[in-house]
């Protein structure tokens, strides 16, 4: 019997890939990869899916059409225990809540802050939503994690691709904006996402995945004991309401050096209202490339970080107050309950000059890859 062999093409950080597969079982048993989906809610009318993949290690990631959120990251501890290590909810109401701190989103059209809610191109000046203490936060009122994205499954079982066109005018920002995003999960227990943005107006561009991070799988309340270790000499400084100075500060004798693996909770209260920064790793990291991990010593589970982004942003929950409801297992989450860690460009880059540019054009193609993989220490 002859086996069918089809070809996918899509676009990804790195321009074109080809996907192929093979529809018989003896294809899918060889690469052990597996994609699920079923209903999770409706939203105005519109079907809410669950998209489940399952590699052949047994590890887990669960992806809504809704915000692109990912609901689930089940990976196994070192004794094989398998455990959800992302924050999340049991319905399709807790992500619609009042308040959700962007539990597990992708985040756009600009991720992190813009200062004043306003940025200018060229001699046009731009008014975004101030939602975030005047000044514009994760794409404004509705942003990229409150869509309904477009997703197709590619051959092969172990991806998806999101799709959503942003308008003219959508949030303030100018132009029509095509965004794709992929979720690939691979054999070696990584998550990879890729994004590729064109345009047909200049327009600011900051993309990134808002997922909170809890490697105990929710057997300690916070992530205080956790080790993280970043690859980033600098940190931008940030004024009362966060929005950075315009400098790039040494890391070096400060809480803010986790150039060596360091607890979170070690110095944490050392740095008003707790981490909320993006940090810059050094300029020879351009490209994809490994910049950080995360250890949970009770679990032993360890998350290492890769991205081709210029900076990370490391926020540890110090909003979280433990009001969300609907929350999964009815867990409390309560300040520093999980982290986020957020490959991007830098916080206001449209209005500070001597930052990494975020301004696409048309003609451009914007990329941006980052992969968190998952594995035992």
């Amino acid at each position: 019997m002859l086996k069918k062999l089809f070809t996918f093409m899509a676009l990804s950080a790195g321009g074109v890939l080809a996907f192929s597969a093979c529809n018989n079982a003896a294809e899918e048993k060889k690469t052990g990869t597996m994609l699920t989906s079923q209903p999770y809610g409706n939203l105005s009318g519109t079907e809410i899916v669950q998209y489940t993949l399952t590699n052949a290690n047994g590890m887990v990631v669960k992806i809504l059409n809704y915000g692109g959120v990912i609901t689930d990251i089940i990976t196994q501890d070192r004794d094989g225990t398998p455990g959800n290590v992302v924050l999340s909810y049991d319905t399709l109401a807790g992500y619609q809540q009042s308040g959700n701190p962007y539990f597990g989103t992708l985040v756009g059209r600009y991720a992190n802050r813009i200062a004043k809610a306003t940025f200018k191109i060229d001699t046009a000046t731009y008014q975004l939503a101030a939602n975030n203490n005047g000044n514009s936060l994760h794409g404004g009122l509705k942003g990229f994690d409150k869509v309904v994205w477009n997703v197709t499954p590619l051959p092969g079982d172990s991806s998806l691709l999101l799709e959503y066109q942003s308008k003219d005018g959508e949030e303030g920002y100018p132009g029509n904006l095509n965004a794709k995003v992929i979720y690939t999960l691979t054999s070696q227990n990584a998550l990879k996402i890729e994004y590729v943005a064109t345009t047909d107006k200049p327009t600011p561009v900051n993309l990134t995945q808002h997922t909170y991070f809890n490697l105990s799988a929710g057997k300690s309340p916070t992530i205080l004991d956790h080790e993280l270790q970043l690859d980033a000499p600098g940190y931008t400084p940030v004024d009362d309401k966060l929005i950075p100075l315009g400098k790039i500060d040494s890391v070096k004798g400060t809480p803010m050096d986790f150039t060596t693996p360091q607890r979170i909770g070690s110095r944490i209260d050392s740095v008003k209202g707790g981490y909320d920064h993006n940090w810059v790793f050094p300029k020879e990291k351009a490209g994809l490339a490994q910049v950080g991990t995360l250890h949970d010593p009770a679990s032993g589970r360890l998350m290492t970080i890769f991205t081709s982004e210029p900076g990370i942003q490391f926020y540890s929950g110090n909003f979280l107050d433990g009001s969300l409801q609907h929350t999964r297992n009815k867990a409390v989450y309560a300040k520093h309950a999980g982290l986020c860690l957020e490959a991007q460009h830098f916080p206001d880059s449209p209005n500070q000059p001597t930052f990494p540019n975020t301004i696409l054009k048309p003609g451009e193609k914007y990329t941006q890859t980052t992969i968190y993989q998952f594995g035992v220490k």
